[in-house]
């Protein structure tokens, strides 16, 4: 059994230099919100495991190598060989702005189904199963191998978090909704932006209505106030981490690795808060979706003043 399974697609990522149109140089690397959380959670040393599809090519075995190294279990992942890897193109814009651009349609990532998350679930069911609105988005396979996902999950007693993590770009928010809200009897735990919550729900108090449908925890995720979780013994909020900012993607998955770590290690609810800011914070002070993303033995790093050397 492992900690957690997550499932999605992740793509190979380009951060260009500067404005793609007039060229340059870019890094490469890897980028996909559940496979963020499963780097997350590997590094702060549980058992996770990846669900999904690249295709047969340079990009999909980077993205294959890039998660062996960081700990993550394909078992239940697969090669497409007749479908491409997704790509995803960062580009800085204005100041600290920066515009994504995807391609992925038809990608090997699209073509997740049940029969992925069958396999995983028929080896054995892991404590956590962690699912985002992205893949939903990815079309019907996706979709379905989320409900198969979360259906079987909590038939097997094991905990069920959702992330909103609502892309414009990918649905609107009557398609997210029309999706995600029939989920909802599955879920446990859901994490979302304040302005990700009416996706779930018509509600002038989402969080409540979310409660009283049966959801046991909403956490709202408040950028730079931090916080709050709404929960069966009333409500906790935390405060962020203060860090120099220098690049907000991949916060959200990483606050989301370290809710779900401390959950694992039985921490209560502002124990479970408290890691999850810092491990926001280290993905704000750092580049790139996961590459800044701590292992346990540093988790207290943001505790030295600035400017520290640690010798």
């Amino acid at each position: 059994m492992s900690d957690v399974l997550t499932l999605g697609e992740t793509m190979a990522a380009f951060r260009a230099t500067g404005a793609l149109r007039l060229g340059g140089t870019a890094g490469i690397s890897i980028a996909g919100a559940e496979s963020t959380v499963a780097i997350g959670l590997a590094r702060l040393g549980h058992t996770v495991g990846w669900v999904g599809v690249t295709g047969a090519d340079e990009p999909g075995a980077l993205v294959r190598r890039t998660l062996r190294a960081e700990g993550v279990d394909l078992t239940w992942s697969r090669v497409d060989p007749d479908a491409p890897t997704g790509l995803i193109l960062f580009e800085p814009r204005v100041a600290d702005l920066n515009r994504v651009t995807y391609h992925r349609a038809g990608s090997a990532g699209s073509r997740l189904t049940p029969a992925d998350v069958d396999r995983a679930f028929d080896a054995a069911s892991p404590r956590v199963l962690h699912v985002t609105g992205i893949t939903c988005a990815l079309g019907p396979g996706p979709y379905a191998a989320v409900r198969t996902a979360v259906e079987r999950a909590r038939a097997a007693g094991a905990l069920v978090c959702l992330d909103v993590n609502h892309r414009n770009r990918l649905w609107s928010v009557a398609e997210a909704a029309a999706a995600l809200r029939p989920l909802l009897p599955w879920v446990d735990l859901v994490v979302a932006s304040a302005d990700e919550l009416p996706v779930l729900t018509d509600a002038d108090d989402p969080a409540a209505a979310l409660r009283a449908g049966g959801v046991r925890e909403v956490v709202v995720k408040l950028g730079v106030d931090g916080a709050t979780s709404h929960h069966e013994s009333g409500t906790v909020h935390r405060p962020a981490r203060r860090v120099p900012v220098v690049e907000t993607i991949g916060a959200g998955d990483a606050f989301v690795a370290g809710l779900l770590s401390a959950l694992l290690d039985g921490a209560d609810v502002t124990g479970r808060l408290d890691r999850a800011v810092t491990t926001a914070a280290f993905a704000v002070a750092t580049r790139g979706d996961w590459e800044g993303l701590p292992e346990r033995a540093e988790l207290a790093l943001l505790d030295h003043e600035p400017g520290t050397a640690l010798r």
